[in-house]
């Protein structure tokens, strides 16, 4: 309808009458508001392609969250990562390591450590471990000395030297000394306790870390368990897809007619149309306005006719109805009362009035039109309406006639669809995916009993080593407690005013346990050293080489550089799983493209191994769809607007002897009037004149005469003039369309020809163009499959984050739970190693102002002088008595100090 529409205003004639402009100009508009803007978008939306709907692939949802927060004892965490930042501030040694792993592949023979790059990266190792060593050989120093020193302490104390002879000396200061001892003690004893709680806190912290790690090892093989799953659902949603982009060919290929052969129609209407419009509108000829053109002659030649039979008529009965009255009024004014003086004028005047009663126009001499007419009535025999809607019929048939000359190649390209589509499939099925997820995943099911199945030899072995850790934990408690046994009997039990040999058994009882810790400070130090400088070495170095650059992904760059393992295999990851090294496929790609979830396919770049993209590419659109496509052919050839009968009946219209009327003479006999004077104004004179007659008998019969003429204009004159009317309209009607008809038919005629011709060459053009855009369409419909299911196969089938939460959950259980403990485990008894010294030498001299002394410094009760009142730190006549006489034994039975005595 639209077509038809669009072709209507195409061949609407323009004529040169106001009526024909008029009702062109208002359908023009309707048509514009009506049909305009929606033929645009139809047009726009029809060489659009549609956008497909592909669903989404069936996604999994893994279960492994690989993120850890360490809480509290988080804290303890980070004042060991700044401590080992602090003894190890270097960067990461990555090109130090990759020459170090490189030269250590190859097999380093001994002779060959005196080369000068060898010696040069020992350099290199040794001022990258500089703080680790130093520490170490600390630790080292500490660990040999401390028994050493230990041993020659013992041996000195037992020679009564080193703080070993039972007599302690009076000092004025001695408070003030203990004092400080006992607080120096205090503190060393209280960040031992810190530091021992802070070993404790992270061997408690591995034992329920461990217990983590089940869960961890559960969850990853559950989520690996669905990985093997899912993958064959997502694959078979993901060929079976085709079907949707293959059902949307087809149902075009069903719909070519439409499609194609509309958007044909439409484009020829593009090109055809305004060049037809403009080549109308400037002879301003339509076809239906030439039919409607030649009902209108019709009707005006039998106007014609009718009007002039009816003024042949009344020309002859109004010719003999005047000449009767103007005989009686010649016989009236004959009278003998027109004799008088004044009568005799006006009789007079009236009667040479009488030669003006006569008919004007003669329509007796004008030709018949009835040939004409009869030659018209013969071409509108011919439904000319019919013939052109039948050639619009032809045109708006251009889909219909796609469809029909198209029905081989669909039936061709839906046989080529459908191999298409077994093809996608079977190659899906060569490869056994099934099958080997099936032994993954009984794989996988065995692998986790066999870890289940460690879990108790795992328990136990951690419960040896948190006992082990224990012990070393209650080796620092069992010298806490004597010290602070030890401080507590001394501090309770001291008297100040009590002597050192008559000091009380609590405070004898405290020295003893601090002299006690003394002596399992250096047994049990050296043992604890040993740990700290042992687990330090180990846990600080794998910390800062294998936790640090795990965090932020530098390992990965030592593990993918290229030719690390063999001089000839450039990486190591596509080697060991498909024994192809040259392939880019990196352990750091794998890891980011499996932590951000996308497809196994594009984290192990299998496009290089199978690519199923381009299989994909070349089976959904290949070369035989394409050459099929390319022969989609439509000939327009037979397209014909106006058949050759519509055109011998316009060419008939214009002979049937319109400019053989005798026009001038029609016009001429019409425009006379038809009397020589109006009859009502002689009518209005004669009776006008009557009146001013004397009255009597012959004024009287010149106002009958008056009456009568008026009764003759009415009854004859009137119809005369109408149908005078309606002649004059119809020959002029008929003049310009005789003038103008023959140009007329022959632009419309040219028109059509014209317009015949830009289908008839134009259409080939147009069929390639719109073809092409019609096979893009169906193109456009597979590239999107293709490009979805690339997609898809990179993002969305197989996502790998099971693999990156496998080495997250590595590092979380290696780095975070295990080297992190490990670290603040020796960070906690390395600060109560280093805290045992002092607290050594501060037990060792608090231990003398507790303990009960053998002997003592005594004194005399006078000095030498004989001055007994002097007093010496609050102890009278201190002045050591040197006589024979002075009884010491007696005075003070405990007193070893040897009497001055010659006998002794």
């Amino acid at each position: 309808m639209l077509w038809k529409t669009r072709l209507a205003l195409l061949l609407f004639y323009c004529g040169g009458s106001c009526s024909w402009a008029r009702e062109d100009r208002q359908q023009q508009q309707k048509n514009s508001a009506s049909t305009g803007a929606p033929a645009r978008a139809d047009t726009h939306r029809a060489h659009a392609a549609e956008v497909l709907d592909f669903g989404y692939v069936p996604s999994v949802v893994y279960e492994t969250h690989a993120y850890y927060e360490p809480g509290p004892i988080g804290l303890l965490f980070h004042m060991v990562h700044a401590l080992l930042y602090a003894v190890q501030p270097n960067p990461f040694p990555k090109d130090l390591i990759v020459k170090l792993l490189q030269q250590n592949m190859g097999g380093i023979k001994p002779e060959e450590l005196q080369k000068p790059e060898n010696v040069v990266l020992t350099l290199q190792a040794i001022y990258y471990e500089i703080g680790f060593i130093v520490l170490a050989v600390l630790g080292f120093l500490f660990l040999i000395l401390m028994p050493l020193v230990g041993f020659f302490f013992c041996m000195c104390r037992c020679c009564e030297n080193c703080g070993g002879e039972m007599h302690q000396r009076h000092r004025k200061n001695a408070d003030c000394q203990r004092g400080f001892y006992t607080a120096s003690l205090i503190a060393s004893s209280i960040f031992i306790t810190a530091g021992v709680l802070v070993a404790y806190t992270a061997n408690h912290n591995i034992t329920t870390q461990i217990k983590s790690t089940r869960r961890l090892v559960s969850t990853n093989i559950r989520d690996l368990k669905s990985f093997a799953n899912y993958t064959p659902a997502q694959i078979d949603y993901l060929t079976a897809q085709y079907t949707t982009a293959k059902n949307k060919v087809l149902s075009d290929l069903d719909n070519i007619g439409p499609l194609l052969g509309g958007r044909i129609h439409n484009q020829l209407e593009k090109e055809v149309v305004p060049a037809l419009d403009n080549a109308l509108r400037m002879t301003g000829v339509k076809v239906e306005s030439a039919i409607k053109a030649m009902r209108e002659t019709k009707e005006a030649l039998e106007n014609v006719s009718t009007s002039l039979e009816t003024l042949q008529d009344g020309t002859g009965k109004l010719q003999r109805s005047l000449q009767a009255e103007r005989s009686s009024l010649s016989n009236t004014l004959n009278d003998p009362a027109c004799s008088n003086g004044d009568v005799a004028h006006t009789c007079s005047t009236i009667r040479g009035t009488l030669s003006q009663l006569a008919i004007s126009a003669n329509f007796n001499g004008l030709p018949d039109v009835s040939p004409q007419l009869a030659n018209l009535e013969t071409v509108m025999k011919t439904d000319l309406s019919y013939i052109v809607q039948k050639g619009y019929s032809a045109f708006n048939d251009t889909p219909l006639m796609v469809r029909e000359q198209t029905k081989g190649v669909v039936s061709r390209v839906k046989a080529l669809l459908d191999k298409s589509g077994a093809e996608i499939i079977g190659f899906t099925k060569m490869f056994p995916v099934e099958p080997a997820l099936e032994n993954f995943t009984k794989f996988l099911s065995d692998g986790q009993k066999n870890i289940e199945a460690y879990y108790p030899q795992i328990d136990q072995l951690d419960f040896y080593r948190w006992i082990g850790c224990v012990v070393v934990c209650c080796m620092v408690v069992l010298i806490l407690a004597f010290n602070i046994l030890g401080l507590m009997c001394g501090s309770c039990g001291y008297d100040k005013n009590a002597t050192p040999t008559t000091r009380g058994c609590m405070s004898n009882t405290g020295g003893n346990l601090l002299m006690a810790g003394v002596g399992f400070s250096f047994i049990f130090s050296w043992v604890l050293m040993g740990i700290v400088v042992t687990s330090f070495v180990a846990g600080g170095n794998t910390e800062k080489l294998v936790c640090e650059p795990l965090a932020n992904r530098q390992l990965f760059k030592v593990i993918d550089t290229p030719f690390l393992v063999h001089p000839a295999k450039k990486n190591f990851l596509p080697g060991l799983l498909f024994q192809d090294p040259n392939l880019d496929l990196t352990l750091g790609s794998l890891y980011r493209d499996c932590y951000e979830n996308n497809g196994i396919y594009a984290a192990l770049k299998l496009e290089n191994k199978f690519n199923f993209v381009k299989f994909i590419n070349a089976t959904a659109y290949n070369p035989e769809l394409a050459s099929i496509l390319e022969r989609v052919n439509v000939d327009l050839q037979g397209v014909t607007l106006l058949e050759q009968e519509g055109k011998d009946n316009l060419i008939n219209f214009a002979n049937t002897g319109l400019g053989e009327i005798n026009y001038p003479g029609y016009l001429t006999e019409v425009n006379k009037g038809v009397t020589v004077v109006d009859l009502l104004s002689f009518a209005n004179e004669l009776e006008a004149q009557a009146d001013n007659l004397p009255r009597g008998a012959l004024g009287n019969a010149l106002k009958g005469h008056a009456s009568s003429i008026r009764q003759i204009h009415k009854e004859q004159v009137l119809p005369m003039e109408q149908a005078m009317s309606s002649l004059s309209q119809s020959i002029t009607l008929l003049q310009t369309t005789s003038r103008e008809l023959p140009t007329k038919v022959t632009n419309v005629l040219s028109a059509i020809d014209a317009a015949e011709y830009l289908i008839a060459n134009n259409a080939s053009q147009v069929v390639k163009q719109e073809t092409g855009k019609y096979v893009r369409n169906l193109v456009s419909y597979f590239r999107q499959y293709t490009n979805w299911a690339q997609n898809s196969l990179m993002l969305e089938v197989a996502q790998c984050k099971p693999i990156s939460n496998i080495i997250d959950s590595l590092e979380i259980i290696g780095c975070s739970f295990i080297i992190d403990s490990v670290n603040t485990f020796w960070f906690g008894l390395g600060g109560c190693c280093l805290f045992l010294i002092p607290s050594i030498i501060m037990s060792v001299k608090l231990a003398k102002f507790y303990r009960r002394m053998d002997t003592e410094d005594v004194f005399d009760d006078m000095d030498i002088s004989g001055n007994h009142n002097d007093r010496i730190c609050g102890i009278s006549n201190p002045v050591m008595a040197s006589y024979p006489s002075y009884d010491t034994m007696t005075r003070y039975p405990r007193a070893s100090a040897p009497p001055r005595q010659p006998d002794w």
